[in-house]
């Protein structure tokens, strides 16, 4: 009920719903004043969340800085968070990645320049799986394939959300015996940094944050970019607006 919930009330909030609803009550009553009003502050709304410079801004406001690989000290466990797989396309042979596949490369990184010894790969089916396997799953048989030794690899693969990322990690790593006082890298994309972050604070495991998978890029002043609008600086705000609103009901309900 939780999960349905915060996912209509992200319907509510997407800035393409928002401009939507007021392009099409604009057009419907465009004979009145207050329908003339919602018709422009809807055209106004598409260009300002297509414009791919403020889309640009705000990601890369929000995004944390990455961290260079000679900065980090060497750690035990590196834990990774899941959700960069295509769970709809089943295949035993093969992961397909989605955007995001530099959550594990950038872990397969950190265990090659031995920053970390192991990797805890934390990530179940999600809500209305299609594909038997678990992300966690996939991304052990990635790493597998890579070399890594299968003792180095550990998978938590129950989990579907943030919030269970980190409170099974927690238990897997009791019942492995593992101290859990120790400092963990945690790695998973900058957008999703801040609430991951909280959610591991919350459950008393320390973590050093390894943001990965970029949305936002080097500011740039050229003419497409200031001028040309761009669906996927729609998409950019989408990706925002459904991280803060997680935030918010991740603060009221507690996981934070």
């Amino acid at each position: 009920m939780f999960f349905y919930l915060s996912q209509f009330l992200s319907f509510l909030a997407m800035p393409l719903t928002i401009i939507s609803l007021l392009i099409v009550v604009g057009a419907l009553y465009v004979k009145k004043k207050w329908g003339k009003r919602s018709l422009w502050t809807g055209i106004f709304l598409l260009w300002f969340f297509s414009n791919q410079f403020i889309a640009n801004q705000a990601m890369l406001a929000w995004e944390p800085d990455f961290k260079d690989f000679n900065e980090i000290k060497n750690h035990e466990i590196g834990i990774v968070l899941t959700g960069v797989t295509n769970l709809s396309k089943t295949a035993y042979d093969r992961t397909f990645f989605n955007k995001g596949a530099d959550r594990i490369t950038h872990a397969l990184q950190l265990y090659r320049e031995g920053k970390i010894k192991k990797i805890l790969i934390t990530g179940g089916q999600g809500l209305n799986p299609v594909n038997p396997q678990s992300e966690a799953e996939l991304l052990q048989r990635f790493l597998l394939m890579t070399g890594v030794p299968a003792e180095d690899v550990m998978i938590e693969d129950k989990s579907k959300n943030t919030h269970e990322n980190a409170l099974f990690t927690k238990t897997f790593l009791e019942q492995k015996g593992i101290d859990t006082n120790q400092e963990f890298i945690l790695v998973t994309s900058a957008f999703h940094m801040k609430r991951s972050k909280a959610c591991f604070d919350k459950v008393g495991l320390q973590t050093l944050a390894f943001p990965t998978d970029y949305y936002s890029n080097d500011t740039k002043y050229d003419i497409p970019t200031l001028f040309f609008p761009d669906p996927y600086s729609i998409f950019i705000w989408h990706k925002l607006v459904k991280e803060w609103i997680g935030i918010v009901v991740y603060t009221v309900v507690g996981y934070i």
